[in-house]
């Protein structure tokens, strides 16, 4: 059975920053490393706002901004 998907937009400028990103990483494609990072940020326990300390919150801005969005 096929997995279902949905489509997420980003800005054209991040999506192209992340395409160079990317190049010789082992990712084959924008998506796979966005799927990557969003896992990786929910298995460190993203869903649990109220326990993250000071030092992770930083860390999630700091990923955050790397990929564009602040």
């Amino acid at each position: 059975m096929a997995q279902d998907k949905v489509t997420l937009k980003i800005p054209r400028p991040i999506y192209d920053k992340l395409k160079t990103v990317i190049k010789g990483s082992g990712f084959s494609s924008v998506n796979e490393f966005v799927v990557y990072v969003l896992r990786d940020l929910i298995s460190s326990g993203l869903e649990e706002t109220e326990d993250l300390s000071k030092k992770e919150i930083d860390a999630i801005r700091q990923r955050l901004k790397n990929l564009g969005y602040l």
